[in-house]
């Protein structure tokens, strides 16, 4: 099975993030930003990219087809990007990479459930069948399928419902959290 790890850079010194990803063997980083620009100047793209190559990680970047900041205006809508083509040839690109090499997606936050990156595209790589773990802030591997039980005790789908399955409690939880992240304050 295709594995896909995903990591936050969030205020990461360059050593500590190194250091994560080569605790995870880390072989290529795609970049799923959609504006690869950081106010750490070493996670901007060209220091990143330079910064990865010098200690032997290939970099990609991929936020043109998988970021998760829309074009056009108003909020995002994960529910709405997924099945758009050039999103669907994003998340291909993603698994043939991956069968090459050890991969990790990378995007800000450190929180998968605060980034697109788990509840967009990891969630539709799972079901494709890909095997996505999420390197969590402490250096933690934590599958995706834990990830997911997170989400559910965040939106409060965790009780039993005799009428919906996990997988209808997932797609709530997925909506509310999407909801949550993208709802303009004040509402």
């Amino acid at each position: 099975m295709t594995k896909v790890y995903s990591v936050g850079h969030s205020n990461f010194d360059w050593s500590q993030f190194i250091a994560l990803l080569r605790a995870a063997a880390i072989t290529t980083l795609v970049d799923v930003r959609s504006s690869p620009s950081s106010r750490y100047p070493h996670f901007s793209r060209a220091a990143l990219k330079a910064g990865l190559n010098a200690v032997g990680i290939k970099y990609q970047f991929a936020g043109v087809e998988l970021g998760g900041r829309p074009r056009s205006v108003g909020p995002a809508d994960y529910e709405q990007m997924a099945p758009n083509p050039l999103f669907i040839a994003g998340l291909d690109r993603i698994e043939k990479l991956a069968t090459r090499s050890r991969l990790v997606m990378m995007c800000s936050e450190h929180e998968p459930l605060t980034c697109h990156r788990c509840l967009l595209v990891g969630r539709r790589l799972v079901e494709l069948g890909v095997d996505v773990a999420h390197i969590l802030r402490d250096g933690t591997i934590e599958p995706h399928a834990a990830t997911e039980d997170r989400l559910l005790k965040l939106t409060r789908q965790t009780e039993n419902d005799l009428f919906a399955s996990r997988a209808d409690r997932l797609a709530r939880a997925y909506r509310d959290q999407n909801l949550r992240l993208w709802r303009p304050r004040g509402r």
